[in-house]
C-alpha cells in the first residue's frame, strides 16, 4: 500500500499468518519457506517468533523474529534493531535425547534381536511373523534406538516433510530422531501415499529416513499394499492431483508385522480352513513379499526367560555395532549420493560389492532351488549377506554370511506354499 518507506523490503522475505489484531501468528512449512529465501539471495526472512528457530537452521541468512506488525515494520523501516535468531547444529543433533524403548527391556527373543540388528546395519526390509502376544510391536518400536543417528542433510529433509504438514512442535528447530510413522490398517491409498486437493505427503513421506510400521499387515486393503511397491524401489512417491504433481522422498524401512494365519497359530496348528488361511495370507502379494529382505520368525517366549532376571544387551550396545557397519557402507559407496545403505545398492553396485565364492554360489543355488526365490528374492538375499559380513568387519562375503541371509527367506515356503 506504499505506506512504508524503506530500502530494506527487496532484501527480505516476509512470512506469517495476520491476525485481526496485528499480531503475527506461526504457519506450517517455515523451512521450505527459509530455503527459497535463501536460494533466492534475500538477506533475511521475517518470520512469527515460534517459527523463528525452525528458519534458523538455514545458514546465510537472517532471520528476524517479530510478534506483531508494528515490530516488523518499525525494523523493516530501521526504527529498531531485532537480533537475528541463531541455533547451534551441531549442539541440536549432538544431544540427542536417549529414547525410552530400550531391547534390554525385551525378554528371550535373541535370534529376531539379531535378525532386527542386521536389518538396521544395512537399512532392509523387515516382515516379523508370529502369534500373538510374541513381542512383534515391542520390538519394532524399539528398533529405532539402535539406527545411527540423523546427519545434518537426514534431519533437514526430514524437518522441511514434518514442517509442511504443521508437525513440528512449538519453538522446535529441527527433527532430530529418525521418524518412527505407524498408520492404522483402516488407513486409504492417500492417508499412505499422500494427497488431498493440493498434493501433502502421506505417511510413507512422514517415514522418509525413517521406519513405516505397519501392524496386522494383512489388514490393510491388498490395493493399499500395492501401493507401496513402487516407493520401496525408488525412495519417492509421486502423487498428481488437479491442483498440480508433486514428488515427495519417502525412502523408509518397512517393518510389518503379522500372525501366520486368521486365528494367530501357525498353520500347522490352526483351526482355519486352508481356504481361510490362504484368503488371509493372499493379501500380501508375491511381489510386495519380494520386497521385504527379511522375514523373521517371532517364536512364543519360555517361561523361564519371562520370569529370568538376566537382561539382555542394551540398544546402544547393538547401536555402536549398527554405526560401525553403516560407517563401512559409506565408505563403500562415497562416490555414489544414490547409494546410502546396502539395501539401495543398484544392479551394478551389487555384481562389484556382492561377489561370491564356490561355496557361497552352491548355496545360493540350492536356495533357488529349495525355497523357489525370484530374480528379485536372490538380490536381496546378496544385499543381507553383504550387510552380514559388513557387521562381522569382513570385507569379503563367505558362505555363513549367505547361509544366515538364505534363512531369512524359510518362512516363504513355510507359510506362503
Amino acid at each position: 500500500s506504499e505506506q512504508m518507506e524503506t530500502s530494506l523490503l527487496p532484501h527480505y522475505m516476509i512470512v506469517g499468518e495476520l491476525a485481526l489484531t496485528g499480531a503475527v501468528r506461526p504457519v506450517k512449512g517455515i523451512l521450505p519457506i527459509a530455503l527459497r529465501a535463501q536460494k533466492e539471495g534475500k538477506r533475511g526472512i521475517l518470520v512469527p517468533r515460534v517459527n523463528a528457530h525452525e528458519a534458523a537452521v538455514v545458514r546465510g541468512i537472517d532471520v528476524i523474529p517479530v510478534q506483531n506488525l508494528r515490530e516488523a515494520a518499525n525494523f523493516l523501516e530501521e526504527q529498531v534493531s531485532i537480533p537475528p535468531c541463531k541455533v547451534d547444529l551441531a549442539n541440536l543433533l549432538g544431544h540427542v535425547t536417549d529414547m525410552d524403548l530400550d531391547f534390554s527391556d525385551v525378554k528371550g527373543q535373541e535370534s529376531v534381536k539379531r535378525a532386527l540388528e542386521i536389518a538396521a546395519a544395512g537399512g532392509h526390509n523387515v516382515l516379523l511373523i508370529g502369534p500373538p502376544g510374541t513381542g512383534k510391536s515391542m520390538l519394532a518400536k524399539r528398533l529405532p534406538g539402535i539406527l545411527p543417528p540423523l546427519t545434518l542433510d537426514e534431519a533437514l529433509e526430514t524437518t522441511k516433510i514434518h514442517s509442511t504438514v504443521g508437525l513440528m512442535e512449538s519453538g522446535q528447530a529441527l527433527v532430530t530422531h529418525r521418524p518412527f510413522r505407524k498408520p492404522h490398517h483402516t488407513a486409504s491409498d492417500a492417508g499412505l501415499l499422500g494427497g488431498n486437493v493440493h498434493p501433502s505427503p502421506g505417511e510413507i513421506s512422514l517415514a522418509h529416513n525413517g521406519i513405516l510400521f505397519l501392524d496386522e499387515l494383512p489388514e490393510f486393503r491388498r490395493s493399499v499394499l500395492e501401493t507401496l511397491r513402487q516407493p520401496l524401489e525408488e525412495g519417492k512417491v509421486t502423487i498428481s492431483r488437479a491442483a498440480g504433481t508433486m514428488t515427495f522422498p519417502a525412502s523408509f524401512m518397512l517393518v510389518a508385522a503379522m500372525n501366520p494365519t486368521p486365528d494367530g497359530k501357525m498353520p500347522d496348528e490352526s483351526r482355519c480352513s486352508p481356504r481361510e488361511i490362504q484368503n488371509y495370507l493372499g493379501r500380501i502379494s508375491g511381489p510386495l513379499l519380494d520386497r521385504i529382505d527379511l522375514h523373521i520368525e517371532v517364536p512364543t517366549v519360555p517361561f523361564d526367560k519371562i520370569s529370568g532376571m538376566e537382561a539382555g544387551e542394551s540398544s546402544e550396545q547393538i547401536r555402536q555395532r549398527v554405526i560401525a557397519a553403516r560407517n563401512i557402507q559409506l565408505r563403500r559407496f562415497a562416490q555414489s549420493k544414490a547409494i546410502m545403505s546396502n539395501a539401495n545398492m543398484s544392479s551394478r553396485a551389487l555384481k562389484v560389492c556382492c561377489q561370491l565364492d564356490e561355496a557361497s554360489l552352491d548355496l545360493m543355488k540350492q536356495a533357488m532351488a529349495h525355497v523357489g526365490l525370484s530374480a528379485r528374492a536372490y538380490d536381496r538375499i546378496l544385499k543381507v549377506a553383504r550387510t552380514i559380513a559388513d557387521l562381522a568387519q569382513q570385507e569379503h562375503i563367505h558362505s555363513d554370511h549367505v547361509m544366515e541371509a538364505i534363512q531369512f527367506r524359510e518362512l516363504d515356503r513355510q507359510i506362503w506354499t
